[in-house]
């Protein structure tokens, strides 16, 4: 480990490599500090993502998937059950151990300099600019210089929180997440299961997804508002108990997702912020895999443009800020409109849209269909459901 570095990147998952592989490859130099022991472990999300989302930034290997996603089925309050398959792009299940490794890799191929179990604790900060990390290293305390830090340290971002980017979140936009790992279950390998409604996720909603080999990640998110009343593990053990009782649970992952609005300009002098830790994530997914990669990617190239000309300043990095606007900013921020109003929706209008769906042919139905009637009662939204849809 030197003393100095053209970039520190902080966080070693999809949204930090992709950002040290795209400034390596601009010719700066580079290294990522990871608090974990590992770079992929522990798992922290569902691991769904599409394969247009993907193959964006690299080709996809065989290797990084438990399942390989076709079509998805929605179950509402009363167990009136919708399926269709998916039309314009297809999907998978991530084994993120593989995957983030890897992609931390091919970041080190670009010469990347990657330390594990590397803890930063503070920020040097010179005349109103990040000037690099407090870390502690193998039991030392270490000083790292650099003239940019991307912070990729996830929704806690300790990184935002330190250079003094607001990055607090109403509880109403912070959904609490748990999810198992499931041995000894049967379920549809190339299908996406979700379960919606008071009595299964209120504010939120429940998942199954594929894992292969008798494996599927079955997991929750549900508004921290309804949390405090009861906490997604009941209402999750509840679930698979009943739906999978010979089931044994082989991994436990819980946190909190951020469902709110990407943050407007997450920059500092001398540092941006990247993927959950920038709020990078679709509100009513809560996937933020593609979303983080897809900012790592232009925040990589931004970084090492601006490293180049020795322009840091904040005002030089509202480019990154600007270029994640037009990318999926803007989307996101209609997403939110959308996510807020379904929350809103009763158990009688779930099924009352499961109701109409099912009658709509199979090869007919999409999510544009089933977001469109959700928001029948909203008529101002959907022209945010369409310009979603039709990518505007």
């Amino acid at each position: 480990m030197k003393s100095n570095y053209d970039l520190i990147v902080v966080g070693g998952g999809p949204s930090g490599s992709m950002a040290a592989k795209l400034a390596a490859e601009g010719g700066v130099s580079v290294c990522i500090l990871e608090k974990d022991r590992d770079i992929g472990y522990p798992v922290r999300c569902g691991e769904a993502i599409g394969d247009s989302g993907l193959r964006k930034f690299v080709e996809p290997r065989d290797n990084w998937f438990s399942a390989y996603l076709t079509s998805f089925k929605m179950t509402s309050p009363n167990g009136t059950s919708i399926s269709a398959d998916f039309t314009n792009d297809k999907g998978y299940i991530l084994n993120r151990r593989v995957f983030d490794y890897d992609l931390s890799r091919m970041a080190a191929d670009k010469g990347v300099e990657i330390y594990t179990r590397a803890y930063v604790n503070g920020l040097i900060i010179e005349d109103g600019f990040v000037k690099g990390v407090r870390v502690q290293y193998l039991g030392e305390q270490k000083i790292i210089k650099s003239k940019l830090v991307i912070g990729a340290d996830g929704v806690e971002s300790r990184v935002g929180r330190m250079a003094g980017i607001k990055t607090q979140i109403k509880m109403k936009d912070m959904e609490s997440g748990l999810q198992y790992t499931l041995g000894n279950v049967n379920v549809k390998q190339n299908r996406m299961d979700f379960f919606v409604g008071r009595n299964y996720a209120p504010g939120g909603y429940l998942w199954i997804f594929p894992k292969g080999d008798g494996l599927a990640n079955v997991g929750i998110g549900i508004s921290g508002i309804y949390s405090r009343k009861k906490s997604a593990r009941k209402y999750l053990d509840e679930f698979v108990d009943n739906h999978f009782p010979d089931a044994a649970k082989l991994t436990t992952v819980c946190g909190g997702i951020p469902t709110d609005k990407p943050l407007k300009n997450p920059v500092k002098s001398g540092l941006l912020l990247v993927g959950d830790a920038a709020h990078h994530v679709n509100p009513v997914t809560g996937g933020g895999i593609s979303s983080g990669m897809t900012a790592g990617w232009i925040g990589g190239q931004v970084a090492a443009d601006l490293i180049r000309k020795n322009t840091l300043d904040e005002k030089s990095l509202q480019a990154y800020s600007n270029w994640v606007y037009k990318e999926f900013g803007k989307k996101y921020s209609r997403v939110y409109n959308i996510k807020n109003a379904i929350s809103q929706l009763k158990d009688t209008d779930f099924d009352n849209i499961a109701s109409i769906i099912k009658k709509v042919p199979k090869e007919k139905r999409t999510l544009n269909k089933i977001f469109s009637t959700a928001l029948l009662k909203k008529p101002t939204l959907l022209l945010d459901v369409i310009k979603v849809f039709a990518g505007i």
